[in-house]
């Protein structure tokens, strides 16, 4: 089973990988981060905490984009090409098929988090007095690394792009080191970015498996919009909208994910409340995506099992 999972995983990081639409929102992230690094140059002596609130605000919200985009096409792509109809006939089951898909997509979206992330790392770590030429030198030898696995790897160079961005992501994070509280706020929201995207895959998995992409695409930023609205559709006023629709925004509430909980404010971030401990809040919250993701993806490869291609 492990092997046969592993191979759909793979095979669908690879062809994640290779969408002209994954490059595009990497290079939109980027010019995110150098854009707040101009805003943060208008600021007064703000530096460092404008870089990390615009930089961890932009990853939740791109990775989610990416998770939604992929997790609607990932399926749907194997249904219109008729390559399901030959993997299907294999020693495979659907249910494997469902879950290797979802792993795939899971490891593109790290590597997206790994590379927005440890550029705002990057940036932070330059705006917080690390030596620049550290900082270009460690830039510099993962753009070159990555430009020598495109050019001399030919069978392994995903396996070579995941592990330097694995790397720039830990080395950046090193570095940073002078930003103190500044980077532990952009590395949690990262951990919690993995978390929730975690969910909105298997939400956009679950519609994909018996719906087409643009409505997958539509159903899954739809519930990541109530998901992130949770708190607010938990207390609606019942004098302003009425008792019913209140109840009913209390039963959403608890039917959907809290994605509201993965995008905590600053001071739960940095562990300020005394109330509240990082620790447990972070493991609550990666609790929470588990459970989730297993409910999500049981679901789907149920009705993927049912699903009739012919």
């Amino acid at each position: 089973m492990i092997r046969r999972v592993g191979a759909i995983a793979f095979n669908t990081y690879r062809e994640a990988v290779r969408a002209r639409i994954l490059i595009g929102l990497i290079g939109v992230a980027l010019a995110t981060v150098a854009y707040s690094l101009v805003i943060a140059t208008l600021s007064l002596g703000s530096d460092a905490r404008v870089i990390a609130d615009i930089g961890s605000g932009s990853l939740s919200l791109y990775a989610s984009v990416v998770a939604i985009i992929l997790g609607a096409t990932s399926l749907y792509r194997e249904v219109e090409l008729k390559t399901i109809f030959p993997i299907l006939t294999r020693k495979l089951r659907r249910y494997e098929f469902v879950l290797g898909k979802f792993i795939g997509t899971l490891a593109t979206i790290t590597i997206f988090i790994a590379i927005d992330a440890g550029t705002v790392c990057a940036v932070l770590a330059l705006q917080t007095g690390q030596n620049m030429a550290v900082v270009g030198a460690c830039v510099g030898a993962a753009t070159v690394a990555v430009a020598l696995s495109l050019w001399l790897l030919k069978r392994s160079q995903l396996l070579a792009l995941a592990t330097i961005a694995i790397a720039y992501f830990v080395a950046m994070a090193a570095l940073s080191a002078t930003a103190g509280v500044e980077r532990q706020l952009v590395l949690v929201q990262a951990l919690l970015t993995f978390f929730e995207a975690g969910i909105v895959i298997a939400v956009a998995t679950l519609f994909a498996s018996f719906s087409s992409p643009f409505l997958t695409a539509l159903l899954a930023t739809g519930i990541f919009i109530a998901g992130r609205s949770a708190d607010t559709l938990a207390h609606l006023p019942a004098l302003s909208f009425g008792e019913t629709i209140a109840a009913m925004g209390r039963a959403v509430a608890r039917i959907l994910p809290n994605l509201q909980a993965y995008v905590p404010p600053r001071p739960v971030l940095l562990g300020y409340l005394p109330d509240v401990s990082l620790r447990n809040y972070v493991a609550l919250a990666g609790t929470q995506a588990i459970l989730y993701t297993a409910a999500l993806l049981a679901v789907s490869a149920v009705i993927f099992q049912r699903r009739d291609f012919q």
